[in-house]
């Protein structure tokens, strides 16, 4: 066993400056915002000694290390994530921030980065403008544009646009659209909270100028209908909005243009929108001019100042959904001169973009669909079994585009995305289409990639690639199920995929968002619908700990992967406040309030089982959270109640002579062993009889949801990961690579492909755990509890026979790691990058390795090497 190690360099400095999360964000509202930052320095052991944050409103004391508004001094520490603590912030100010560090030898860096953000409203009595709307008719289909003009009165400084709204919008400013966001704002409880969207529009503006908006239904005035309700919300109400423009001049002075009464209101070509089923377009509708200066809107009629959806109006600080691949059909078939067919050669989230001529009051409709019946045309049978129309005017996925017939026209909607791999466009009078003529365009939510898995198993790549892809198929500012059937926020998918989502995107922002939802859903005694947000619907069904953990496992893991205990301090009453119910309506410390497992192959334990188990993963929590924040008493209290319920649970489940839970199946052994329910001592027992149970189901699963999570680790964490790693790569059903041997690039929501044709989404993300199992068991990256944050994590790779190759490598918040092996005849070749300020434990499963062989060796004991690496390049041949 050798080490290499990279050149020495003298490389040394903070680098990816983020407040919040973000970038330079602009309308920060929180008091306390949070800084974070990574060091770049390749040489071994490279760690940060010091920092000191230093925050100003003239960026050139910052680059000099002056900080008038903030300045902490030089803090002895490796942390590289700190929170505000100064004087109160002003609003509508922008902040320039750096930080310094000195690295392992107190040598100081000296050329600092200079980083901003700017303070948004602060506070809801900082808004100007009035709420405004065109009518009171939820009813009325047609979208509604607003405009406003107005003239520039000096020299301009800065203008920022602040907008509110309930439901969905865009905004254009001279004729141009204002930002690359799509669907803002993003979903919430909208009569608890509401969010606005800030840009800095300074460079748009001239002399005279226009402001022009189109408001969309979104889930506000949700017009469809469906089995979930929307249509019935409390909050239902027509589109409507507030916005604040803030122009600062030169000399100092303000000027804000604000929504009032004045701002004219006309309906637009937008005939009908359905953030559910489509859109609808009519081109005969449209005003030339509308969006720009002197334009003549006498017969468009003054707005309506109408109430606000609900007094708490925060900032959306998260990474935006956007348009964010185009691609070309793959083939185009014509039927006829008015019907063509379309496939994208993949499913995607997302709408169609379609260019095309032809006779004026020509309808178009382009059909969206997943799959196609045995005669090649598009079959919505597998989505919308849940669809409940009134009428034949608004059909399920279906955009409908009537041409004015003045020339190439291009449509594309704007407040309605879709799940398909294939488009049939039909058209009421013949129409020349091309391959070229339609653009399929993904949409999601913007979250930066941080995972990379490849492998010399190239089912077990695409599979990956699969999860990703409806990991992101599904994340529109917070967790969906699918994009097409319901669109939901279904807590037990997302908790399930959350690992998975975390080792390959940095979505904090998404999730604290929608923890945010959580809290605003939950009722006053601890329930929580479970999908969230909700019209009042999942209260009374598919809710209970094994779902609604969501509350408990995801601030956890937060805290877990980023460091960061703020989702978990924000949330620790209202776990509280669940587990303490769970406790109220429970038996004997066991509860059979929930799903149970959801879509299993053929075995299923009983309801109490699993719920049990995540009630005891609760309270596990909730325990742990306290001992974190201070509260003594309620770790003393949660920790007994932990036991207790573990002990109740293995009274009536585990058999102590046998070592079998229940039934002995896949998911009972497995959420056992994964969630710590096994007594100390019969882990093994426990976990050779899941490998035979699995041996015996001919190494394929036999789980359902909640299995699916905690087959693979069960299996991988006690030894067995060689048996995991075949029935991870299995490519017969029931399986994973099953899936994809039938040609999928996304998950399917059944095991069985036949079993459910008429309900069976072909992009759903509850079976996603397996892409954070190839980091976790395959490349051993894990977070280390008692050190969060990844300054210190724990590598335990499994060399597994059958791969030749693997390779993982995780952006965590210190830097990349990478963790990947090649097996060259009778060896192993390990190649480890630990990025600077942090250190890891890493443990070989070795025998044959001499006793003198690495100075970092701290221990070998039963085939086991545990050796300590701090940051650094390392290869390491095992023999």
């Amino acid at each position: 066993m050798s080490t290499i190690t990279l050149s020495q360099t003298n490389e040394f400095s903070a680098s990816n400056l983020r407040c919040e999360y973000l970038k330079n964000p602009i309308a920060v509202d929180v008091k306390n915002p949070r800084f974070t930052w990574k060091i770049e320095d390749k040489r071994n052991g490279a760690l940060q000694s010091s920092y000191q944050i230093v925050i100003d409103t003239d960026s050139s004391n910052v680059a000099e290390g002056i900080g008038k508004i903030w300045n902490t001094g030089k803090m002895s520490s490796n942390a590289t994530l700190r929170r505000y603590t100064g004087n109160q912030l002003l609003p509508f100010t922008t902040y320039y921030w750096a930080v310094t560090v000195w690295d392992k030898d107190n040598k100081r860096h000296s050329t600092p980065k200079v980083a901003s953000f700017r303070t948004g409203m602060m506070q809801s009595s900082n808004w100007k403008g009035s709420w405004i709307m065109d009518t009171n008719d939820i009813s009325l289909k047609p979208a509604a544009y607003f405009r406003k003009e107005f003239t520039l009165s000096k020299e301009l400084k800065s203008a920022y646009i602040y907008t509110a709204v309930a439901g969905l919008y865009e905004l254009e400013l001279n004729g141009a659209r204002v930002g690359d966001h799509q669907l803002d704002p993003t979903f919430t409880r909208f009569d608890v909270r509401n969010l606005y969207v800030t840009y800095d529009i300074t460079n748009l503006l001239k002399k005279k100028n226009a402001i022009s908006i189109l408001l969309g239904n979104g889930w506000y005035n949700h017009q469809s209908t469906a089995v979930w309700n929307f249509h019935e919300a409390l909050w239902r109400g027509r589109p409507r909005f507030c916005l604040d423009l803030r122009l600062e001049y030169t000399d100092g002075t303000i000027e804000i243009v604000s929504t009032d009464k004045s701002w004219k209101t006309s309906l637009s070509p937008v005939v009908l929108n359905s953030i559910y089923t489509g859109e609808q377009y009519n081109a005969n509708l449209e005003e030339d001019g509308y969006n720009k200066v002197s334009f003549n809107d006498t017969l468009w009629k003054n707005s309506i100042v109408t109430q606000a959806p609900s007094k708490n109006i925060v900032s959306q600080q998260l990474h935006p959904i956007r348009a964010m691949e185009e691609i070309i059909p793959k083939s185009i078939r014509k039927i006829s001169d008015k019907k063509y067919i379309f496939d994208l050669g993949r499913n995607i989230s997302g709408v169609t973009k379609l260019s095309v001529s032809g006779q004026p009051q020509t309808e178009i409709r382009l059909i969206h669909s997943e799959i196609l019946d045995n005669k090649g045309n598009l079959n919505l049978s597998n989505i919308d079994l849940h669809y409940r129309p009134t009428d034949n005017t608004d059909p399920f996925q279906t955009d409908i585009y009537t041409l004015k017939g003045e020339g190439i026209e291009t449509f594309s909607p704007k407040f309605n995305y879709k799940g398909f791999q294939y488009v049939e466009v039909n058209s009421s009078q013949p129409i020349e289409l091309t391959k070229e003529s339609l653009t399929g365009i993904v949409l999601h939510s913007d979250v930066p990639k941080i995972g990379y898995i490849n492998s010399s198993n190239n089912t077990l790549n695409k599979i990956w690639e699969a999860t990703n892809n409806s990991y992101l198929s599904n994340l529109f500012g917070y967790p969906t199920d699918c994009p097409q059937r319901e669109k939901n926020g279904w807590t037990g998918d997302a908790h399930i995929a959350n690992e998975t989502g975390l080792y390959n995107f940095d979505g904090i922002t998404i999730y604290e968002k929608w923890l945010e939802d959580h809290r605003d859903e939950q009722q006053a005694n601890g329930v929580l619908p479970s999908i969230i947000p909700s019209s009042g619907w999942g209260y009374d069904w598919g809710n209970g700990p094994d779902w609604t953990s969501t509350i408990a496992i995801i601030p956890w893991n937060i805290y877990l992967f980023y460091g960061d205990s703020t989702l978990l301090e924000n949330c620790y009453l209202n776990i509280k406040r669940y587990v303490d119910h769970i406790t109220e309506i429970s038996e004997d410390n066991l509860t059979t309030w929930g799903l149970g497992d959801w879509i299993p192959v053929t075995t299923k334990p009983p309801v109490e089982y699993t719920s049990s188990i995540y009630y005891f993963v609760d309270v596990s929590i909730l325990a742990k959270a306290a001992k974190l924040l201070g509260y003594q008493a309620d770790f003393v209290h949660y920790s007994k109640l932990a036991e207790e319920i573990k002990s109740a649970f293995n009274k009536k489940y585990f058999n102590k002579e046998t070592g079998i839970y229940g039934k002995g199946s896949q998911t009972e052994l497995s959420t056992s062993l994964h969630w710590g329910m096994v007594p100390e001592g019969a882990e093994k027992l426990v976990a050779k009889n899941l490998a035979d149970r699995v041996i015996k189901d001919k190494k394929h699963i036999n789980v359902g949801l909640l299995g699916s999570k905690t087959i693979l680790n069960a299996l991988s964490d006690n030894g067995y990961a060689e048996l995991a790693y075949e029935v991870a790569s299995q490519e017969t059903f029931p399986s994973w690579g099953w899936w994809i041997v039938n040609g999928f690039k996304t998950l399917p929501e059944n095991w069985d492909l036949e079993k459910e044709k008429n309900d069976i989404s072909h992009n759903h993300i509850m079976f996603g755990e397996i892409s954070a199992w190839y980091f976790k068991a395959l490349g051993g990256i894990k977070p280390d509890p008692n050190n969060p944050g990844f300054r210190k994590f724990i590598l335990e790779p499994n060399f597994v026979k059958g791969l030749d190759h693997f390779e993982a490598r995780f952006n965590s918040p210190q830097g990349e790691i990478t963790s990947s092996w090649k097996r060259i005849g009778s060896k192993i070749y390990y190649h480890v990058v630990i990025p600077p300020n942090s250190v890891c434990r890493l443990t070989l499963k070795a025998n044959n390795i001499s006793k003198n062989m690495h100075p970092l060796i701290t221990n070998k004991e039963n085939g086991l090497i545990h050796l300590n690496l701090e940051s650094g390049t390392y290869t390491i041949q095992i023999n």
